[in-house]
């Protein structure tokens, strides 16, 4: 299981990799990779994904500047203690319950 710690220290120590597919939905939905990087201190991970490859991921839910819920996925490379910025979108109410808890079906 992944521990927001570490992804924070990595941000700290400028080991974070941010994918193409992050920097265009960051920039679709007006969010700043400044401000995502930023907000992941104060953030939680609210699902985990410990199978993903080429390394265990998770899903983290943080508030922009504005306070609105904000998502981003998170891979952590345990050897290198590095981080990639897999995606990030404003989660759509519809489908999450303040951000948090999947709606179901």
């Amino acid at each position: 299981m992944l521990r927001i710690e570490s992804i924070v220290e990595s941000i700290q120590g400028e080991r974070v990799r941010i994918t193409d597919h992050a920097d265009e939905e960051a920039y679709n939905d007006g969010l700043s990779v400044g401000e995502i990087l930023g907000s992941i201190e104060a953030g939680e991970i609210i699902e985990d994904y410990p199978d993903d490859r080429p390394y265990p991921s998770c899903l983290i839910l943080s508030r922009n500047p504005k306070g609105e819920v904000v998502h981003s996925v998170w891979a952590y490379n345990q050897s290198t203690r590095s981080s990639v910025l897999v995606t990030v979108y404003s989660p759509d109410p519809r489908l999450w319950i303040d951000g948090k808890v999947r709606r179901r079906p």
